[in-house]
């Protein structure tokens, strides 16, 4: 059955617009070939009942409709052709018809008439059909450039990650190698000059003791430090157990109450989408305790109907007013991150309650 007609303007225009595209525009040899095949039937079949309507009504218009499909089958030669060719089985038919003329100059010119509104339609339609090939020629060659800029991009904001990986990792080695190491031996003099002290029953003793304090608190966030910067890709089943350890190591360094609700099987297609989610609740909850002054954060990371939601709530202060935010560089890497893995990213600030970081994405095919 054929499709309903449109029942409003627009849809008329759009089936208007396929209906074209369809007949005319499109291209391939086996829709040039139906197309010239219908130019013939169609002169034909026109000839047949212009002979039976008489010679007295003209049908030299309805012509029109084999002349545009040859066109559109094989180009304005062939167009050309089937015109001079309606021309001919028209007056034929008219002839046959019992058309009787007291001077063979009333055909020619009827004949000459029709002939040149055929070539004028076979010229119009040439030149739209250049236009519309130039056009779509004009798309394709548009459409692979932009094609190869999507794809240089993308390479090269993957390059500037990874670029930022090893630079993290190199800053990694620099805290645990040097600045820990340092502190490290700080604290150990910082130990034996406290014990002299003590052993003197000096009043200095209780400062020291103090100092050492704070040297061992400044040791274990460098070696936090470290260690987050240092963390390995994480693997595909990994997700949860690294965030577990996140939030405990976080929990007792930066004394929050930082928890984590995992639900489902948290097995992803790619080993590098665990680690862009690992580091998007990285960066989220180190900006909540950072800037929020956040005294509570809760992870969850929830997979179910082949959708993983990970969502960081906070109850801090909340996202700054909008014209005091900065280039909020974080904010960006978040959703740069997301965006690379193919998941929707939003950042919701909650007045009182602090600010809700989510990233959505959809698992089709989940690994068990």
């Amino acid at each position: 059955m054929s499709a309903p007609p449109p029942s409003s303007p627009g849809s008329f225009h759009s089936w208007r617009k396929s209906f074209w595209t369809r007949l005319i525009v499109s291209t391939g040899p086996a829709h040039r070939r139906r197309l010239a095949v219908g130019a013939v039937a169609s002169m034909l079949v026109i000839g047949v009942v212009d002979y039976l309507t008489g010679f007295e009504l003209s049908l030299q218009v309805f012509y029109i409709l084999p002349v545009t499909l040859a066109v559109a089958a094989h180009g304005w030669r062939f167009g050309v052709g089937i015109a001079a060719a309606s021309v001919a089985v028209g007056f034929m038919s008219d002839l046959a018809a019992g058309a009787h003329f007291e001077s063979s100059l009333v055909p020619t010119w009827n004949g000459l008439i029709s002939l040149g509104v055929y070539l004028m339609v076979v010229w119009l339609e040439s030149s739209l059909l250049s236009l519309q090939r130039e056009l779509e020629e004009r798309v394709r060659h548009r459409t692979a450039a932009l094609t190869a800029e999507m794809g240089e991009r993308e390479r090269l904001e993957r390059e500037v990650l990874e670029i930022s990986e090893r630079e993290r990792r190199g800053i990694g080695h620099e805290l645990h190698d040097g600045l820990s190491q340092h502190l490290t031996g700080t604290s150990l003099v910082a130990q034996a000059l406290g014990g002299r002290l003590a052993g003197r029953h000096a009043e200095e003793a209780a400062e020291m003791s103090k100092i050492i304090g704070l040297l061992d608190e400044g040791i274990e966030q460098t070696r936090m430090l470290a260690k987050g910067l240092l963390l390995a890709e994480v693997e595909r089943e990994g997700l949860g157990v690294a965030l577990q350890e996140f939030a405990a190591e976080t929990s007792r360094v930066a004394k929050v109450d930082c928890a984590v609700r995992c639900e489902g099987m948290l097995a992803l297609d790619e080993g590098g989408t665990a680690t862009h989610l690992f580091r998007i609740a990285q960066e989220a909850t180190r900006n909540a305790i950072r800037h929020g002054r956040a005294r509570r954060v809760e992870i969850s990371a929830i997979q179910e109907n082949g959708t993983l939601r990970l969502s960081i709530r906070d109850d801090g202060s909340g996202l700054p007013p909008e014209g005091q935010r900065g280039a909020g560089l974080g904010l960006r890497i978040m959703a740069h991150r997301a965006a690379i893995i193919g998941a929707h990213f939003s950042v919701a600030d909650r007045p009182g309650s602090g600010t809700l970081v989510e990233c959505r994405l959809n698992q089709p095919h989940p690994h068990p």
